[in-house]
């Protein structure tokens, strides 16, 4: 049998379902759109040496004396006392090249943490960034995958949902899809695509980001194909695949 027609693809839709799935036979790509995954894609392509994912404030300030960036956000806001947090722009070639950075987020970083947790064969991040890059190279893999969407304190997430759909449509020729996740992701993402921006004013953390007055972050996260860079964990480090 062709390993095209034994690989799965599934969509977990929280982190709160993820005990569901066995992920050590699975590459796993954490996506958390508005705004971890996107920042850590922007910051690993533009130079950032490694970015350190942990779940804490207080994991994260442990390296206070390492020489590391320390980058916290909770609530879509700077965690007081952090020089930044998760906005994209805080990962430019200027701020980011050859440093490495601690990052604690809201949800993305959690995710990044119960993924390697779970014993996944591989922890990648993904975003509309670095889209195809990253289905490119899945398609190569001959593994399972399960897209993870971070969600929002493990409630469902429109914006992390979309991209799910956004990645199934690229992959589905290549895997076997029996994850009504997945199909669900899917035609989401067709009702969505003409375009996203407009279908994404009604969630719930475009909202929250509107009020911190960041809709340029909102629009940035949305853009296709600006990097080819792939984020993986290696260790406790997501670093440059390609």
């Amino acid at each position: 049998m062709n390993k095209n027609q034994t690989r799965t693809l599934s969509v977990c839709l929280s982190p709160a379902l993820l005990s569901s799935y066995n992920l050590e036979d699975s590459i796993v790509v954490v996506i958390d759109i508005f705004r971890a995954s996107t920042s850590i894609c922007y910051g690993i392509h533009n130079g950032a040496t490694s970015i350190i994912p942990v779940s804490t404030v207080e994991e994260c300030l442990k390296y206070s004396s390492s020489g590391h960036l320390l980058a916290a956000e909770r609530n879509g806001a700077i965690v007081e006392g952090f020089n930044f947090g998760n906005s994209p722009f805080s990962y430019t070639i200027d701020k980011v090249q050859g440093k490495t950075i601690v990052l604690t987020t809201t949800n993305g970083t959690r995710s990044i943490q119960l993924s390697k947790s779970k014993r996944a064969s591989k922890v990648l991040v993904g975003s509309f960034l670095n889209i195809t890059a990253l289905c490119n190279w899945l398609k190569i893999q001959g593994q399972s995958v399960v897209l993870l969407c971070a969600g929002w304190k493990e409630n469902f997430s429109l914006e992390d949902t979309l991209f799910a759909g956004a990645a199934v449509e690229k992959l589905k020729d290549g895997f076997l899809i029996k994850d009504d996740a997945a199909h669900a992701a899917f035609d989401l993402y067709q009702l969505a695509k003409v375009d996203i921006g407009s279908y994404l004013k009604k969630s719930s953390h475009s909202a929250r980001l509107e009020k911190l007055n960041i809709e340029a972050d909102i629009k940035f996260c949305l853009e296709l194909d600006t990097v080819d860079s792939i984020p993986v964990l290696s260790g406790d480090k997501l670093i440059k695949m390609i």
